[in-house]
């Protein structure tokens, strides 16, 4: 007799319990069917996994990992301007920086980073992964080898100390400013030769004063303030043409009194106005006129004040045009070649016309106006001299 097995409230004979097994039609066949394969690739997955993450971890020490992650200590690296990425990479290898300097080169490629690299001096480390490694170098966070500055026209020898300073050019002002009081060492200038013959060079706030050409330079960071200084002042020799000399011997004027007057002219107005400028100050020369600058006093009192009194403008010193007639002992910042230009052709119609005296209408733009008697220079004066005490208040220059 037949074995029966009892499910579901009946029993099931072997026949039925056979069929079932052969279909399955046990609850637990068709799950397992369903579950296997995806357990079968979970596996397989886990495995692969594995093995790619053991791989990498392999490849990343060989190659991408610090060299030395205990070495925190600061290595000098430096990337010459126009170094490509093949020799930089090499470098760093030599510097025990990184493992292996072809795969560096291979990864800066993959990474688009290749010619990102900046120049520069920067400090790395043992301690920092290849990618940290990159990462600085095409931040540019070193210390660049070169650095452009810009001269402004108008500044004084101590603004451009002032700058180079501020730009981290230079760690302090005091070495520039000595040079340039002195200006003993740059006898080598053929301008700065004659100068030095002066009688009153003495008396000269700063012997290089005017000769500080303004102009943009590209310069090594390193740079010396006696390199910067030599290299302003072989701009200002090539700058500085025979003809603009020739020009001068027909005025009667050496190339300091250019230098000087071109410098007040810089100062007193803006470029569209300096030919004419220029032109009142060569009228009154011819009359033995006192030049009447005020930015003469200011450049030795310090006054940043729009309209000064008689006590401003009293001062003694050679440079005040008040006092004393003719130009003032040397030049009293650094004009542009503009003003230079200016100094040396002024205006034709207004030297026949003999304008002698001008003023500003609107300290904020810098327009003149321009008078040939004195009669009406004061009618000009008194109505704007209103304009210049209270341009004065508004900056705080006034009680």
């Amino acid at each position: 007799m037949a074995k029966k097995k009892k499910r579901s409230g009946r029993t099931l004979t072997e026949h039925e319990l056979h069929e079932r097994r052969r279909y399955g039609f046990f609850w637990y066949d068709w799950l397992w069917r369903l579950l296997r394969p995806v357990m079968v690739f979970a596996a397989s997955f886990v495995i692969v996994c594995g093995l790619v993450y053991t791989g990498w971890q392999q490849i990343d020490s060989m190659f991408f990992a610090p060299v030395d992650t205990k070495d925190t200590g600061l290595v000098e690296f430096e990337v010459a301007s126009g170094s490509s990425l093949s020799s930089v990479s090499k470098k760093l290898e030599e510097a025990g920086l990184i493992h292996n300097h072809t795969v560096f080169k291979y990864m800066a490629d993959f990474m688009g980073m290749g010619q990102k690299i900046q120049s520069g001096d920067y400090e790395l480390s043992r301690s920092m992964s290849a990618t940290e490694i990159l990462d600085q170098l095409i931040s540019g966070d070193g210390k660049p080898l070169t650095a452009k500055i810009t001269i402004i026209p108008g500044w004084t020898v101590e603004d451009v100390a002032a700058y180079l300073a501020a730009q981290d050019i230079l760690d302090d002002t005091d070495e520039f400013l000595a040079l340039c009081r002195s200006g003993e060492s740059y006898s080598g200038y053929y301008f700065i030769e004659e100068m030095m013959k002066t009688p009153d060079v003495d008396d000269r706030l700063y012997a290089l004063e005017g000769y500080l050409s303004p102009n943009t330079y590209e310069i090594y960071t390193s740079s010396s303030a006696d390199t910067i200084i030599k290299r302003l002042l072989s701009q200002t020799e090539a700058a500085y043409s025979l003809s603009y000399d020739e020009r001068a011997q027909e005025l009667g004027m050496t190339m300091d009194e250019v230098f000087a007057l071109a410098s007040m002219i810089e100062k007193e107005a803006k470029t569209a106005d300096f030919a004419k400028v220029s032109a009142v100050f060569h009228n009154r020369l011819k009359k033995d006129m006192t030049l009447g600058s005020d930015v003469t006093v200011k450049y030795v009192s310090g006054s940043e004040k729009m309209y000064l009194t008689d006590s401003d403008l009293d001062v003694d010193s050679p440079y005040n045009t008040y006092r004393h007639k003719g130009l003032p002992v040397g030049p009293i910042c650094n004009p542009s070649m503009d003003a230079v230009v200016a100094a040396l052709y002024p205006d034709e119609q207004f030297l026949a016309q003999k304008y002698l005296y001008f003023c500003s209408t609107d300290p904020d733009s810098g327009s003149l106006h321009f008078s040939r008697t004195l009669k009406e220079h004061e009618a000009a004066v008194a109505m704007y001299r209103p304009l210049w005490e209270e341009y004065d208040r508004s900056r705080g220059l006034t009680p």
